[in-house]
């Protein structure tokens, strides 16, 4: 028991053992994250989560070796700060709009990115526990939670559609329709694409019940009052 305790303690010291095993434990521990993002083929893979994790650990590190080796004053957390405002670059770069700006992807990454620097903050100071049980916590999220939300999502499907309609004055009335009848979540009026004065265009998310003939959806869509054109968004 003693002899665990003693243990604890030294990998709790800034030492070139602990400093080894921080380095080890945040590779590990953005390795755990990364796979499964890299199982759904994200742009933010095994590579990056396991480079952001080292480097966030790595980063607190540096702060503690100027502290208490090197005898300077200043707050070891400081430069880690500066980790999470950094890493929002990273985390935008794995944001896209898909499905002519209407639907958002990527955030879970990104997200994902910013657990796995804290994770490696914690490492690298030396909370074991707590980087740990943050590691398996995150990971349980993106793999069965995924799961629930996948079935819960199958449910209410969305579908991205833009509509023509041919007189500027039934605006209105076309989105109150899209809302009431089709469950539209959002709609935004855009130019006309068939630059035809006075069409207008309208870009709608909609709701779409499970195993629905899209073709067949757009059909009836297109026969809405003043609709001239359907067209499903990609």
């Amino acid at each position: 028991m003693e002899t665990l305790q003693a243990f604890w303690i030294y990998i709790k010291d800034f030492n070139i053992f602990s400093v080894v095993l921080r380095l080890l434990l945040s590779a590990l521990a953005g390795a755990a994250v990364g796979v499964e993002r890299a199982a759904h083929g994200r742009a933010a893979g095994l590579r990056t989560h396991m480079t952001v994790a080292l480097g966030s650990a790595m980063t607190v590190m540096v702060g503690l070796y100027a502290v208490q080796t090197m005898g300077m004053d200043s707050d070891p957390l400081r430069i880690s700060a500066q980790v999470i405002s950094g890493l929002g670059f990273l985390g935008a770069g794995t944001i896209l709009l898909r499905r002519g700006g209407s639907q958002i992807q990527g955030l879970t990454t990104a997200a994902g990115l910013w657990a796995v620097a804290t994770i490696g903050i914690a490492m690298g100071i030396g909370f074991y526990e707590g980087a740990i049980m943050a590691t398996l916590a995150v990971t349980l999220i993106l793999s069965i939670i995924s799961r629930v939300e996948f079935r819960m999502n199958r449910k209410r499907q969305r579908m991205s559609v833009y509509l023509e309609i041919s007189n500027v004055n039934a605006v209105k009335a076309t989105i109150a329709t899209l809302k009431q009848d089709y469950g539209a979540i959002e709609c935004q009026v855009t130019p006309p694409r068939s630059a035809t004065a006075p069409h207008v265009g309208i870009e709608a998310l909609i709701r779409m019940p499970p195993k629905v003939d899209i073709e067949k959806k757009l059909e009836k869509l297109g026969r809405i009052e003043n609709v001239v054109f359907t067209l499903q968004n990609f």
